[in-house]
């Protein structure tokens, strides 16, 4: 059986029809040949630009808030006491009219001045401010400093009996110790000093 010379010779087959060639995809270009990532890395050029911007952006944001909060906290400390110091300006203007009232009675004046200190220590109690006298109280080196001690045969040796100076604290902190005098057990007969406490 003799072959037919079109199955075996593929240089004899038939030409392709013109539409045929046309629809066949073109080859590919010999850039994207030599580098097939090229689109790829343009793409990731991209992104890397984008990502730099919007770190620029928040790096300059964060920046911005921190310059304005130190700001505010410096405005902070520096008009911290603002309120206070309005509220201490009208206990300015009261001692000034209990001053001028003095002039005309020591009655006058006396009541001012203690009008005065009420209104004081009011406006420092709107601030959290308050006075210490611990007469009475067990001695606490955290909010008092011992002057001195009396001998004391009614007080618990270790009690304040005695106030030179008020202290005051604000909301939890110190201001200032209470400067006070500390009962100490009173001699006992014949000179000797009882030490129970």
């Amino acid at each position: 059986m003799t072959a037919n010379p079109d199955e075996t010779n593929p240089a004899s087959a038939a030409p392709l029809p013109p539409e045929a060639v046309d629809a066949m995809p073109a080859p590919a270009n010999d850039e994207a040949l030599a580098d097939p990532n090229a689109t790829r890395a343009a793409g990731l050029e991209a992104e890397v630009a984008t990502l730099k911007d919007q770190l620029l952006r928040a790096l300059a944001e964060a920046e911005n808030g921190r310059r304005r909060s130190q700001r505010e906290r410096e405005e902070a400390v520096k008009y911290a006491a603002s309120q206070l110091a309005r509220d201490l300006l009208n206990v300015a203007d009261n001692l000034h009219r209990a001053r001028e009232a003095g002039a005309a009675s020591p009655e006058a004046l006396q009541t001012g001045v203690e009008l005065v200190e009420r209104e004081l220590l009011a406006a420092f109690e709107k601030h959290g401010i308050k006075k210490i006298v611990p007469v009475g109280e067990r001695f606490d080196p955290n909010f008092h400093q011992a002057m001195f001690e009396v001998p004391n045969a009614e007080a618990a040796p270790g009690t304040v009996v005695q106030v030179v100076q008020a202290g005051y604290v604000m909301a939890d902190r110190l201001l200032r110790p209470a400067l006070v005098g500390v009962a100490k057990a009173a001699p006992a007969p014949g000179g000797q000093v009882d030490t129970v406490a």
